[in-house]
């Protein structure tokens, strides 16, 4: 990801940062840096701990090895408001910029960069400010993609998440029963594709009739719908000895569920707990005084999964996704907002629109916002 020393702004695109007072430096190169506009957009959303929209300058390319990308598409995760509030890495100071992922196409590069790439080619890319018209990411951190289409951006993270977790912490093989909950998301549907894919036999869990209609349609054996059915019923009746595998990111009731869930030498993987998030510590409680004694009892596990201290399997990872949904073997949904109240989520202001569609439980597949070509461009 671009370092501290970040060359100085130009000014003539946005950027979605968290809140801040702004300072200019002196240009790249003995150029002078140009005003910074401060303009700050509307709230538009609900989550308090999300980062307010603010006109930026668009950072010079001052490095050989960069490339800057015009942001076409981002994505939104969970953990947006989590960086945000600097759960991630507490030294962060405001303002800093938001937002993990994007797909764009490559408008400028560094001279050892232009080796690699050219200049109109559609590339992906995991690294912080992607809530942007324009940014500016290593050329070691962006990935070819064949065009410029939201369905790539949902690999980035969502995609290589349940990918690799799953292929180190899983064990998944022929029969196993995989439990998946949130299935229906921009992480949950990759996990129940990739552990069908396997040979195994997957749950899922949702929040409606729509969403199982979904899950069925990717190959989910069992989808529940929480608010239809009682999961906990459910898993004791259909399977009493238990599911072997639980790919967690609800945390709270349902994490104590996936506990109680769980085979003898069961494995459960948290890979979050968005039930949390949106409160002041980010965590939601859980039985962690009856935790070890239900999991000796079992001979069973519980491990975190964490993307960034697997970047080694990344690009591997990436690549493997890559070439099965050009093979037609993986289904990317994604969630453009189409059915949100507002319409789509198209420009920077509608970032908060759609991380409040997320936890309000609306989305189905990866919900991505599509970011027009500035017309007030200068490049």
């Amino acid at each position: 990801a671009p370092t501290s020393a970040r060359p100085p702004p130009c000014a003539g695109t946005a950027r979605c940062h968290s809140p801040g007072t702004e300072t200019s430096s002196s240009g790249t190169a003995g150029l002078p840096a140009p005003a910074i506009r401060r303009p700050e957009a509307p709230r538009l959303g609900s989550t308090a701990a999300f980062p307010k929209v603010r006109k930026h300058a668009l950072r010079t390319l001052g490095q050989a090895w960069r490339t800057r990308q015009s942001e076409r598409f981002a994505g939104v995760n969970a953990s947006d408001i989590n960086y945000s509030a600097g759960r991630y890495d507490p030294s962060v100071k405001t303002p800093f910029d938001a937002g993990f992922e994007g797909v764009g196409e490559v408008v400028a590069l560094g001279l050892s960069a232009s080796a690699a790439f050219t200049v109109g080619q559609a590339v992906a890319y995991v690294a912080p400010g992607s809530f942007a018209e324009y940014t500016v990411v290593p050329a070691r951190v962006a990935i070819p993609v064949p065009a410029l289409k939201p369905e790539y951006l949902t690999l980035l993270v969502s995609g290589t998440t349940a990918y690799i977790s799953l292929k180190e912490l899983g064990g998944l093989s022929e029969g196993k029963k995989v439990l998946v909950t949130a299935a229906a998301g921009g992480t949950g549907q990759f996990a129940v594709q990739l552990a069908k894919k396997a040979k195994c036999h997957v749950i899922g869990t949702c929040s409606s009739a729509e969403k199982s209609a979904f899950l069925k349609s990717v190959g989910c054996d069992r989808p529940i719908n929480y608010n239809a059915e009682h999961v906990g019923a459910v898993l004791r009746q259909e399977y009493p000895q238990g599911v072997d595998v639980v790919y967690e990111s609800v945390g709270g009731a349902t994490f104590d569920l996936a506990v109680d869930a769980l085979a003898t030498r069961g494995r459960l993987i948290v890979i979050g707990f968005i039930s949390g998030y949106q409160t002041p510590t980010g965590l939601s409680p859980v039985k962690a005084a009856t935790l070890p004694a239900k999991l000796l009892k079992k001979s069973a596990s519980v491990q975190g999964f964490f993307l960034n201290h697997y970047l080694p399997e990344f690009r591997g990872a990436m690549d493997h996704l890559l070439k099965m949904y050009a093979g037609g073997e993986l289904v990317c949904e994604v969630d453009t907002g189409i059915l949100s109240a507002e319409g789509r989520f198209i420009g920077l202001e509608s970032v908060f629109r759609a991380i409040d569609y997320m936890y309000m439980r609306k989305n189905t597949g990866k919900i991505v916002i599509e970011l027009p070509p500035s017309v007030n461009s200068k490049l």
